[in-house]
């Protein structure tokens, strides 16, 4: 009975393993509730941002913003990159992180030296064994994000490109579709991206008090720590997501391994005891 043993054991341990998977299940469907709160709660903010934005930086300015301004030759692109802190979300990150790395290779096939932003421990990690250049990185947000834990981030970014050492600016993160959906989008933050609406290419301006240069540059760092933090609020949402799907499919694995091995203990089973019954019948015909 030693093979029966053995089954014993595997269906024990599969048994305590389905266990953690259903309690991971359950903390991820009452988290994901919040982080979508979160998340629609900033989405207009964000929203209405883009078009105060898209107005503004698009004016017909004496003296364009240089984050308005597309340049010429690009020798240096920086990617701020959102993940999670924690694993255990099927392929949300490594999904990510495979279109990235095609980008960050066409990029250097064209001779333009790439950096990134770090926002989340396992894309710290990846990023750190794989050597990319990381500028700046951020983890442990927790389950409620502030702005506050990110400007650090932030700034060392919006410095760079100043002063010229950036020439495009991106952010790549997953959006949050629906429970079972989750999008990875990377968006260009710097420079803006031109805008589609008709009206903004026409010659207009606005009235600027006290002055056109600080009002604009405190008003595009707004937009930008906004657009992060919804990108931040958007990827939390999907990592509990991802992890609560990725758990019910890891316990109903776990369920139909168990059925499996019940299935092989009893037949174990039966064959010795078949085996036994054989041998008590044979030693009763030899006396």
């Amino acid at each position: 009975m030693s093979g029966s043993k053995e089954i014993v054991g595997k269906i024990k341990s599969v048994q305590n393993t389905r266990k953690v998977t259903r309690a991971l299940e359950m903390v991820s469907a009452s988290k994901i509730r919040k982080a979508q709160d979160m998340m629609q709660a900033s989405r207009p903010y964000a929203r209405m941002m883009r078009q105060i934005i898209g107005h503004v930086a698009h004016a017909n300015l004496e003296t364009p913003h240089p984050f308005t301004v597309e340049r010429e030759e690009i020798k240096r692109v920086g990617y701020i990159v959102v993940a999670t802190d924690r694993g255990l979300c099927g392929g949300l990150n490594n999904n990510m992180f495979r279109r990235l790395l095609g980008e960050f290779k066409q990029w250097q096939d064209q001779g333009v030296e790439v950096t990134t932003v770090i926002i989340g421990r396992k894309a710290a990690q990846f990023f750190r064994r794989l050597k990319v250049n990381i500028s700046a990185s951020t983890q442990d947000l927790g389950e409620r994000p502030r702005l506050e834990d990110l400007i650090g981030s932030i700034k060392v970014v919006l410095d760079d490109f100043r002063e010229e050492q950036l020439d495009r600016l991106f952010i790549s993160y997953n959006h949050f579709v629906n429970t079972m959906t989750q999008k990875v989008t990377i968006d260009q933050l710097l420079p803006l991206p031109p805008s589609e609406e008709e009206e903004l290419k026409q010659y207009w301006d606005y009235i600027y008090e006290p002055g056109p240069t600080p009002l604009l540059d405190d008003l595009l760092v707004r937009y930008i720590e906004s657009i992060i933090y919804q990108a931040t609020l958007e990827n939390l949402a999907s990592e509990h997501a991802a992890r609560m799907v990725a758990m019910k499919s890891a316990s109903d694995n776990a369920s139909n391994l168990i059925d499996d091995l019940r299935l092989v203990y009893n037949k174990a089973r039966q064959a010795a005891i078949t085996q036994e019954i054989s041998e008590i019948v044979g030693g009763a015909a030899a006396v």
